[in-house]
């Protein structure tokens, strides 16, 4: 099977023709590190398996697309062509635009050390290994297979950088120049922090948000650094084979109950998730850990939001209308996802991107801009 023109279309698709990441690109197999993967099709998973049609298989995994590996706790190579299985994505490989990005943010010089965050399916790390080579990469996942695997289709295009199954909200036994996570975070691990060497430069997202976070190590075991103009969604680090049951009873108290508090909103239903990632992220700032659903009918649109604390809301839109508002629990949701809206028209965008950080030894994130100020802890 001929892969290296599909190789090279994806370099020529990802990179510029003078980046030192086109060479990597082009010339790893990404086909070798994704056999079997999980599409979203008419409302359930569907397993696709590389092998049953290479041609497929080779126009799949060779475009700037996320493959999902892992749903729940199953992953696609242990997965029956009859098997539907429900919950979250808990594995990836990343679409390979994104994982440059990202690298790109943590400025990895030829001769630092790479702590690779998520191995996912190994790509990316593969990428690093060409890159520098391989006794400059570390790569961690939490999963034991993923790692496991991974490992094993790495030594098989001879690339042997250490792979582990290692929590990395735990502790770390290695130094690094450089950590770059595929997973999102919130707040930093403290053991990022002490992972990391003084000058060394960390790159992540915060869970719940399109927010990038470059900062640089300080002398004190803190960093300091910044919101990147630019944005990127990870799935959110774990600690076991599947992520915790979400809020599906209050979901559907959401979606059926009459509200403690109606009202008349003051803006549109919007799908926050898909459309609108900045709204959402100075949304999770402010009340971090809401849960939402989007969907429409005909001209009808209605957003639910629900909270763990036992918070929700019901906003329903008919065509121009304003919509109504239904909201229950301890806090009224919509009313600060109103604040939000309220900051940006006032202040002509919301303050997130390019606000400067500051991360105490602790693992908060102090942001600031202008007179604006936030702490995620």
């Amino acid at each position: 099977m001929d892969w290296h023109p599909h190789a090279h279309a994806l370099a020529e698709r990802v990179t510029h023709p003078g980046s030192r990441w086109r060479d990597a690109v082009a010339n790893t197999p990404r086909h070798h590190f994704v056999r079997s993967w999980w599409e979203w099709s008419g409302g359930h998973w569907e397993l696709q398996h590389g092998p049953a049609d290479e041609m497929a298989w080779l126009d799949a995994v060779y475009r700037d697309r996320t493959l999902v590996t892992k749903v729940g706790a199953l992953h696609a190579d242990h997965a029956e062509a009859d098997d539907e299985p429900t919950g979250q994505a808990t594995s990836s490989s990343t679409l390979p635009a994104l994982v440059l990005q990202m690298y790109r943010h943590a400025r990895i010089g030829e001769k630092d050390t790479v702590l690779d965050v998520g191995t996912g399916s190994g790509y990316g790390t593969a990428l690093l290994c060409r890159l520098l080579g391989e006794d400059q990469v570390t790569s961690i996942d939490v999963d034991d297979y993923v790692a496991t695997i991974a490992a094993r289709r790495l030594a098989g295009i001879d690339y042997h950088p250490r792979v582990a199954p290692v929590d990395a909200t735990g502790p770390i036994p290695w130094t690094f120049d450089r950590i770059v996570a595929m997973v999102s975070v919130r707040p930093i691990p403290p053991s990022w922090l002490t992972a990391l060497n003084v000058g060394g430069r960390l790159v992540t997202t915060i869970t719940g948000t399109s927010l990038i976070v470059s900062a640089v190590k300080t002398k004190d075991g803190g960093a300091v650094g910044a919101v990147e103009r630019d944005w990127a969604m990870f799935m959110r680090t774990r600690s076991g084979a599947d992520y915790p049951p979400g809020l599906a009873d209050l979901m559907e108290t959401a979606r059926a109950a009459d509200g403690e508090q109606v009202s008349i909103g003051r803006f549109p239903v919007i799908d926050i998730e898909e459309n609108a990632w900045e709204l959402r992220s100075m949304l999770e700032v402010m009340a971090p850990g809401i849960e939402h659903d989007y969907r429409e009918t005909g001209d009808a649109r209605i957003a639910l939001m629900v909270h763990a604390d036992g918070s929700w809301v019901r906003a329903e839109q008919i065509g121009r209308d304003l919509p109504a508002v239904h909201q229950g629990g301890p806090r009224r949701l919509w009313d600060v996802l109103d604040q939000a809206r309220d900051h940006w028209l006032q202040e002509g965008s919301l303050p997130l991107y390019g606000a400067n950080v500051r991360i105490t030894p602790d693992g908060a994130i102090h942001l600031r801009r202008g007179r604006w100020k936030a702490t995620i802890a």
